[in-house]
């Protein structure tokens, strides 16, 4: 688990699927997310929660730490097909513009480096989800290459393990 200044950060779990389901259900915040339905949805927070045991990363859950109340998912993503691991966010409408997701993504691109070893985290961003990229730039992220990932187009932003000192 992480605490944020503002938030907390716990390993998502399957418990969470329903919650996941209700809020990229939202037009706003599915809207660059791959089309699945609920039930495709659910197993793949199954398959995410699982990457916990797998790597000892994955995917966390994002409270609000005066409430207790889930806001969204934030987390290291392992995509074995481009052997990168991805910090990605997805936040319930109502939590954009409050700086929930810079917050929770550094602390993902620190507990990453620490954690799985690879020389460079990416986030992968649709190309008009110009908030998300807001966010990416916020972090250090940079431009890498153009791909697809679950169907749909990404730029891939790359931020390289910081150097010693």
């Amino acid at each position: 688990m992480i605490d944020t200044e503002r938030l907390h950060l716990r390993p998502l779990t399957v418990d969470d699927a329903d919650r996941i389901v209700e809020l990229t259900s939202e037009p706003e915040v599915g809207r660059y997310l791959p089309a699945l339905d609920p039930e495709q949805l659910r197993a793949r927070v199954g398959h995410l929660a699982a990457q916990w045991a797998e790597h000892g990363y994955g995917v966390f859950a994002v409270e609000l730490r005066q409430t207790g109340e889930l806001v969204g998912r934030v987390g290291l993503i392992d995509w074995p097909q481009f052997d990168e691991v991805e910090v990605g966010w997805t936040l319930r409408r109502d939590a954009w513009g409050h700086g929930y997701a810079t917050e929770a993504a550094r602390a993902c691109v620190d507990f990453g480096f620490a954690t799985c070893g690879k020389p460079y985290l990416t986030c992968n961003i649709h190309p008009d989800n110009a908030p998300s990229f807001r966010v990416a730039e916020r972090l250090g992220f940079r431009r890498f290459r153009e791909d697809t990932l679950l169907g749909m187009p990404v730029v891939v932003n790359r931020l390289d393990r910081p150097t010693a000192a």
